[in-house]
């Protein structure tokens, strides 16, 4: 590591420690865990926080978190993950921002010893990390798609619309997006990329960094281009939201599915409210606790956690939350889903 890259290391230390987002130094025998998301504003972060930082308390190491200022933020990322490296930390959890972007400084973590976990979204190649523990996004939006195309039986009038993540191709984006247009019988052409679709159902997608002022605008934006929409997938429940207000102030609410990913309790809330039709719930906490376990595990004995058999990844559930039932579409009802929501 250059000496500029260490004191800027050191710098993004210092800071997050004045910030209180990290705790205090470590004892001799604390192995340091740290994990990275996207920003820590969106609830489902949040909450992947709550389950890292709890579990670590549990096993007696020191937790480190880092985040960036919003959903792209690559920069910060590489920045966390080279100051975890100069601490001494045993392992990373991360939501990588840019998957393929970051696979290099991951790939430098690596060889220092450390175990990189995704968590959520998967890395570009996704063997950059040691591991990924996340949802399975392609079968997440392969059940909002089913249930859309079931709940509207004739679907040759249906236009199309999605709200995704970025226009980057991001891993996570693209699976849940092309499994979604997939589950309602859409042709994806490439089932890893977006916005290829030649289905003149399909009206087309914007971009909504996973916020609910995202989901607006993008919303907004759609239907001036086709005001016709009836059908609307969304990448999270922060932009279902937003979305839903677009929808209103258009009068379209009552006229619109509209579908999303994420099952946090707001979500499934807004799904008992009939704001959302439907989504799928991920379970985020599991994600960093089953991480942080994996991280204690590599630092005790070497040995790296496993995928899930058939898979490249270890997969940590998903749920179909509905209180609209379809035939051939498992589900739970948002009473149930509140239950459990992001556990």
């Amino acid at each position: 590591m250059s000496t500029r890259t260490a004191l800027r290391a050191t710098t993004i230390l210092a800071a997050a420690l004045v910030a209180g987002g990290l705790s205090a130094g470590p004892t001799a025998a604390q192995e340091i865990v740290g994990l990275i998301t996207k920003t820590n504003t969106n609830p489902f972060f949040v909450k992947m926080r709550e389950g890292a930082e709890a579990k670590a308390k549990e096993l007696g190491m020191e937790f480190r978190s880092f985040a960036g200022k919003y959903d792209g933020d690559t920069e910060a990322q590489i920045e966390a993950i080279e100051s975890l490296q100069a601490a001494g930390a045993k392992g990373i959890l991360i939501t990588p921002s840019d998957p393929a972007a970051l696979a290099d400084t991951v790939r430098r973590a690596r060889e220092a010893g450390l175990l990189v976990i995704a968590l959520d979204t998967p890395f570009d190649p996704i063997d950059a990390a040691d591991a990924t523990f996340a949802t399975d996004n392609r079968l997440a939006g392969e059940l909002i798609g089913k249930w859309a195309a079931a709940t509207m039986g004739d679907t040759a009038s249906a236009k199309i619309a999605t709200l995704d993540l970025s226009d980057a191709q991001i891993t996570v984006d693209v699976l849940r997006n092309q499994g979604f247009l997939a589950g309602f019988g859409v042709d994806v052409n490439d089932p890893n990329k977006m916005y290829d679709e030649t289905d003149p159902r399909f009206v087309g997608g914007d971009t909504t960094l996973g916020a609910e002022e995202g989901g607006r605008t993008a919303m907004e934006n759609l239907l001036q281009k086709d005001a016709g929409i009836n059908v609307v997938h969304t990448i999270n429940e922060p932009a279902a939201a937003g979305a839903y207000e677009a929808l209103k102030a258009f009068g379209l609410s009552d006229k619109v599915l509209v579908v999303s990913v994420d099952g946090g309790c707001p979500g499934v809330r807004n799904v008992a409210e009939g704001i959302i039709g439907a989504t799928s719930m991920q379970f985020p906490l599991l994600m960093a606790s089953m991480g942080v376990e994996a991280v204690k595990k590599y630092a005790e004995t070497g040995e790296k956690p496993a995928n899930t058999p058939g898979l490249d990844f270890f997969n940590t559930g998903v749920e179909l939350v509905t209180d609209r039932p379809v035939e051939g579409v498992p589900s739970i009802t948002s009473e149930e889903a509140l239950k459990k929501c992001w556990g």
